[in-house]
């Protein structure tokens, strides 16, 4: 495979070509808008994808935006405009009363952790010393702490101390959030404010009970957050930051551990930006109306089976791009109208199964309510306490069709 590419011409025109006067779709006679440069894979096989860009082309502005794939050539269309870059930020992150906001933002539901305690013994000179350290470009992120969890699957968490750590990230977050917010299409909703989980199972409720929608793609990634290429990362960051020093400082944290560690407050927010220019492929190139991602876990819509296949193989080649790999446990299936309904199935995701006609709570979860009930009426507590311990569970299950599942769960019928 080769890579060849052609500059400030006209992709469906020769005649208005760049000095390759390269044709790739009309006639000399069809006159076309220029839409600036493109770049060319060449293979001779269709599962020959390793795409590995050269250096030159790292700060192309449309870099993940593609446009049409064949067996034979995969292009890579820019926009006709650059998108605004942001500068001039570093010294709004690292101003007294953005650190000291960041300190109330980040000790929220913390406030007796021994963290914010053994900084609220120095807490205003700490701040200052930060400050000073930021202003003079040494901060170095801390050791992290490692530890496992099991929910369902094994994670392996980073935590870093509360000080200076969790309030440096903050600090940066509180500046660049409505930046990188407005990147975000309105399909992706993992930690995202207004959005989050009850967003995103109205999303799929909506989608699912339209009656063109017949058949869903259900993908994730293979370990997502430690295989999230930190060059690319940075890549995607400066598609809208061009202020150096806060360039720094995010590079500074990205290279602090391998992929994007699951903890860290900004990782969230690397890991949504990652995909953000996915999410506009998704939706402006590929045209597909129902989509929606939650982190890394994707389901999309469609009235054609075909179409989704096709769909699933593009999406392949993109995250091979990105260097992540699709799962190979994706499903593509009817939906059923109803949990009784056997000509198709329920759509597992985020908790629910969601149906054209009911939406039902996961087994497991329904199970962890019962086990979460039992345990609590054991404990002989007040019956007004008994049910504020249990309040997100109740919440949880009232956004689906669970009303006798809740009776029977608190009335003892376990």
């Amino acid at each position: 495979m080769f890579l060849g590419a052609h500059f400030g011409g006209n992709a469906n025109n020769s005649s208005n070509a760049g000095f390759t006067y390269a044709n790739s779709n009309n006639s000399p006679a069809n006159t076309n808008a220029n839409i600036g440069s493109h770049l060319y894979f060449f293979g001779n096989n269709i599962n020959e994808r390793a795409m590995t860009l050269p250096t030159w082309q790292k700060n192309s502005y449309n870099l993940f935006s593609v446009g049409r794939i064949n067996p034979k050539t995969l292009w890579i269309k820019s926009k006709k405009k650059r998108m605004k870059r942001f500068g001039n930020l570093y010294s709004r992150i690292i101003s007294i009363e953005n650190l000291e906001l960041a300190d109330s933002r980040a000790r929220k539901g913390k406030a007796n952790s021994y963290g914010v305690r053994f900084h609220d013994k120095n807490r205003e000179q700490n701040i200052i010393e930060l400050n000073q350290t930021l202003l003079v470009g040494q901060y170095k992120t801390s050791k992290y702490d490692i530890f496992k969890i099991y929910e369902p699957k094994e994670r392996e968490i980073y935590r870093l101390p509360y000080y200076p750590d969790r309030i440096v990230h903050h600090a940066i977050m509180n500046i660049l959030e409505p930046i990188w917010e407005s990147v975000f299409t309105s399909d992706t909703y993992s930690c995202i404010k207004g959005r989050g989980i009850h967003g995103a199972m109205k999303a799929a409720k909506k989608a699912v009970q339209d009656e063109s929608v017949k058949y869903c793609l259900k993908i994730d990634i293979i370990k997502f957050y430690p295989s999230i290429d930190h060059d690319i990362l940075k890549m995607i960051i400066r598609k809208k930051i061009k202020c150096k020093d806060t360039l720094s400082l995010l590079d500074e944290i990205i290279d602090s551990a391998k992929g994007v560690p699951i903890g860290n407050y900004v990782s969230q927010y690397f890991a949504n930006l990652f995909l953000a220019y996915f999410d506009h492929w998704i939706k402006e190139d590929k045209g597909i109306k129902y989509y929606i991602r939650y982190a890394d876990d994707m389901v999309f819509f469609s009235d054609n089976k075909p179409k989704l296949h096709k769909l699933l193989f593009d999406i392949d080649l993109y995250m091979d791009r990105l260097n992540l790999k699709v799962k190979d446990n994706y499903q593509i299936f009817p939906i059923s109208k109803n949990s009784f309904d056997k000509s198709g199935r329920g759509i597992d995701f985020l908790g629910y199964v969601f149906y054209k006609d009911e939406t039902r709570m996961r087994k497991s979860i329904k199970k962890n309510f019962k086990r979460t009930v039992y345990k609590m009426r054991n404990k002989n507590m007040s019956n007004k306490d008994y049910k504020q311990k249990i309040c997100s569970w109740i919440g949880w299950a009232k956004h689906c069709n669970a009303n006798n599942l809740i009776k029977q769960t608190l009335n003892n019928k376990l």
